[in-house]
């Protein structure tokens, strides 16, 4: 296991968290960030992250665009929810759509972790075409296949997509 994975384990691992993550489309494009999980890995989702107790969905989601995109935004609608449970990580994790309210698109940091282990690697607004260039164990299950960015919003329900390997 190396030095990140081991900081990964024992900073997100071998308990349920919850987190909320935000689905920010901009001419015909979806914010997606690239996050390092090992040397040769690779994953890329939404900007979210984990819930701090006391703080509503709404604050939760804003401090994560905050942090990671430097973005300013409100949230609209929730989308779906969806399980990721690859042991050790196992989450809950809540999909809103937002809105752009201000602030300047940067690659910003996860605070949780040492700026050594720093998990972001790219960010950027990826059309269709470039989303689905992504193999599909290097992105979020959720958008693995789409056709359509309008098909983000026809999301209702609950997921799980049988990724978990505890049967």
């Amino acid at each position: 296991m190396t030095k990140l994975e081991k900081e990964l384990v024992d900073k997100f691992g071998g308990r349920l968290r919850t987190r909320v993550n935000g689905i920010l489309i901009k001419d015909d494009k979806i914010l997606m960030i690239k996050h390092k999980m090992s040397a040769d890995r690779f994953f890329w989702n939404v900007p979210g992250g984990g819930m701090k107790y006391g703080f509503s969905v709404d604050q939760n989601l804003e401090r994560e665009f905050s942090e990671e995109t430097g973005l300013k935004i409100k949230v609209k609608k929730f989308i779906c929810a969806h399980e990721f449970l690859e042991p050790p990580l196992h989450a809950i994790e809540l999909f809103f759509e937002v809105e752009q309210m201000g602030g300047e698109l940067k690659m910003g940091i996860d605070p949780e972790l040492h700026e050594s282990m720093q998990l972001i690697t790219e960010i950027g607004y990826l059309n269709l075409e470039n989303l689905n260039l992504i193999k599909n164990e290097e992105k979020h299950p959720l958008f693995w296949g789409i056709k359509s960015l309008n098909d983000v919003g026809k999301w209702i329900g609950y997921f799980n997509f049988e990724n978990n390997s505890i049967k």
